[in-house]
């Protein structure tokens, strides 16, 4: 036991050097001017720096949507697939871990392709202006249709884990012997009961989303990743300070989520 604690403090004070090291050099890149000393400017300059709310809000915008797609279309095929056809469950594993092993240049190429297939060929039927529509910079569909795609592993992997700890053909049947419709008994029985695996998907679609750059470059669109990168060219410490100070929203989100969880799980356990 006391090798086990031992080799646990290594592999975490590890981690840690590992994860702070790079942190501390960026902030201290950020704070530190030569011949001016110690100066928070750059963090002085993030909300006022051209473009830095326009990509922020754009980037959470997608993520709403990507988050709300995703869970619409994951809940209910993971719900049925557990009670209707447990048996096509590897199927549809392989399936949701494809995004995994296809890069994503590859995955923008199809896109582009597909693209600019569309024009050309619809361009006289009325799904040209759909394509149009999807590749609108201000709130461009086509990016959360990849962000969906994208976040199929993650979220398939953390409702899977949620589903696995609920007996959820019991919840279902007892909601619907109190007359529920199959509707109703997955919003009023299914749905309490993977709070903890709802928060993590979303939680792991919306990181995925904010730290997205390549898809979003390569299509040419600026999300606020793509920001960070373009300012990053003129203004380096503003940039790094940038991300920095999303890693940290990022870091507070997951605290957040895991006292959230832990304060579910008790709750759970009184009751």
């Amino acid at each position: 036991m006391a090798r086990l604690n031992l080799w646990r403090w290594v592999v975490l004070t590890g981690a840690g050097v590992y994860f702070l090291v790079p942190l501390a050099a960026s902030v201290i890149f950020t704070v530190d001017v030569p011949g001016e000393g110690v100066t928070f400017a750059a963090y002085g300059q993030i909300l006022g720096a051209d473009g830095f709310l326009s990509g922020l809000v754009l980037s959470l915008e997608l993520a709403a949507a990507t988050i709300a797609v995703v869970l619409l279309l994951m809940v209910p095929a993971m719900v049925a697939l557990r009670l209707g056809a447990p048996g096509l469950r590897p199927v549809v594993e392989v399936i949701c871990s494809l995004p995994l092993v296809v890069p994503p240049i590859a995955f923008v190429a199809g896109i582009s392709t597909v693209l600019k297939w569309g024009p050309e060929h619809l361009s006289r039927t009325p799904l040209f202006q759909t394509f149009v529509a999807i590749q609108n910079p201000d709130f461009p569909v086509v990016l959360v249709l990849a962000y969906v795609v994208m976040a199929l592993p993650f979220v398939h992997r953390a409702l899977d884990a949620g589903l696995r700890a609920v007996d959820v053909r019991t919840l279902v049947e007892a909601a619907r012997s109190c007359g529920a419709s199959p509707v109703q008994a997955l919003v009023t029985a299914v749905l309490p009961n993977l709070r903890g695996a709802l928060l993590n998907a979303s939680f792991l679609t919306l990181a995925l989303v904010l730290g997205e750059f390549t898809v979003a470059r390569l299509l040419g669109f600026q999300p606020f990743a793509v920001w960070i990168y373009n300012i990053g060219g003129s203004q380096a410490q503003l940039s790094v300070a940038v991300s920095v100070l999303s890693l940290l929203v990022t870091w507070a989100l997951l605290l957040a989520l895991a006292g959230l969880g832990g304060r579910s799980r008790t709750a759970a356990a009184k009751g």
